[in-house]
Order: C-alpha cells, then sequence, then structure tokens
C-alpha cells in the first residue's frame, strides 16, 4: 500500500521539476528577450548614422529615431547613455521616472508607494508589474537601488518636468 506522505513528496518533486524547469525557459527567453532589444538599437543607431551620412545633421534627434523604431506593443527600455533624456523611454516608464524624481529628496521610493503614485490599486500583483518596471529602469541605468526596494533616478536622468 502506497503512503499518503510517498504521494505528497512524489507531487511536491514534481512540483519542483516542473518550476525548475520553467525558471529556465523564463531565463531563456530573457536572454532572447535581450539580444533581440540590443539588435533593435543597433539598428536604429545604423539608420541613423546612414540618415546622416547621406542627409547630413538634418537627421531626427536619437529620441526620436528610438520612438518611431518601436514596434507597436512592445515596450522598449533603451540602456542609458550620455546625452539620451528619458523621453526616449515608453510612456508608462517616462510616468515612472516622474515619480521617482519627485520623491529622490525623499530617499527613494518603494514599489507600494510608485504604485500608489501611478494611480494603481496596491495589490500585490500590481506592486510586483511597477517593482519590475523599476528593475527594469535600474538594469538599463535610468534609476538607483541602493538600498533593497527603493529606488531613486540615476543621477543626470531627470525628467524635463522634473527639472523645469
Amino acid at each position: 500500500m502506497v503512503s499518503v506522505l510517498g504521494l505528497l513528496e512524489a507531487k511536491e518533486t514534481e512540483a519542483r521539476e516542473v518550476i525548475e524547469r520553467l525558471r529556465e525557459e523564463a531565463d531563456r527567453v530573457l536572454a532572447e528577450l535581450g539580444e533581440a532589444e540590443g539588435r533593435l538599437e543597433r539598428l536604429v543607431i545604423a539608420r541613423e548614422m546612414v540618415g546622416e551620412v547621406l542627409n547630413g545633421p538634418a537627421v531626427p534627434a536619437r529620441e526620436a529615431a528610438v520612438e518611431d523604431a518601436v514596434p507597436a506593443g512592445v515596450m522598449v527600455v533603451p540602456r542609458r547613455r550620455e546625452g539620451l533624456s528619458p523621453r526616449v523611454l515608453p510612456e508608462e516608464y517616462q510616468r515612472v521616472m516622474a515619480v521617482l524624481d519627485a520623491g529622490a529628496g525623499g530617499g527613494g521610493v518603494r514599489a507600494r508607494d510608485l504604485t500608489v503614485a501611478l494611480g494603481r490599486e496596491a495589490v500585490p500583483s500590481k506592486i510586483e508589474c511597477v517593482r519590475s518596471m523599476a528593475k527594469r529602469l535600474v538594469a538599463r541605468g535610468w534609476a538607483v537601488e541602493e538600498t533593497p526596494g527603493v529606488f531613486t533616478p540615476a543621477v543626470g536622468s531627470v525628467t524635463p518636468a522634473a527639472a523645469a
């Protein structure tokens, strides 16, 4: 006769294996996403350079080129570099940056407070979504997470509205 505990342990092992397989698949998908974003960024730069060579310096600014290059429904967060304004970010990320700029003087903003400031309901799923956005801004150099869970804008990445 099979014991209940034995059955539960077997189910637990199966669940752990499924979780591990899904984590590996998620890592693979995230790696592919990173490669695709990098490829898009290089294509935008190539288009700008060709336009500059053919037309002279009258080519649209880098910010406009990035906005034009984003396919519908895809939120591409470019890596921050010198001279790149937060206006290149998708609108929702610009809103996150504006809240971070406003809260920078108070030592940073927690994901829960950021979620509320964006007008979203403070439930775990919404908070995690906003935390993910903030972490993506950190990974791309737009924001800093000096204390775990507390986000501030990176030096020099102030939004135009906050700078005024």
